[in-house]
């Protein structure tokens, strides 16, 4: 799952093709969301991964 900031983004089409060909189930949705979804399913022993973007974020 791909965790996008404060709203849901869609990364460049062509990193979604990428995951697609490649098999890659994802989802995006914003990061609050994500971070739910990936402790449920953690908690149901399932394999995810997420990644959470911080469009805003500064060094």
């Amino acid at each position: 799952m791909i965790g996008t900031g404060r709203t849901t983004a869609f990364p460049d089409s062509a990193i979604l093709d990428a995951l697609a060909e490649a098999h890659i189930g994802f989802e995006c949705m914003d990061s609050r969301a994500a971070a739910r979804t990936y402790n449920i399913l953690m908690a149901e022993g399932r394999d995810v991964s997420a990644a959470m973007l911080l469009p805003n974020a500064r060094n």
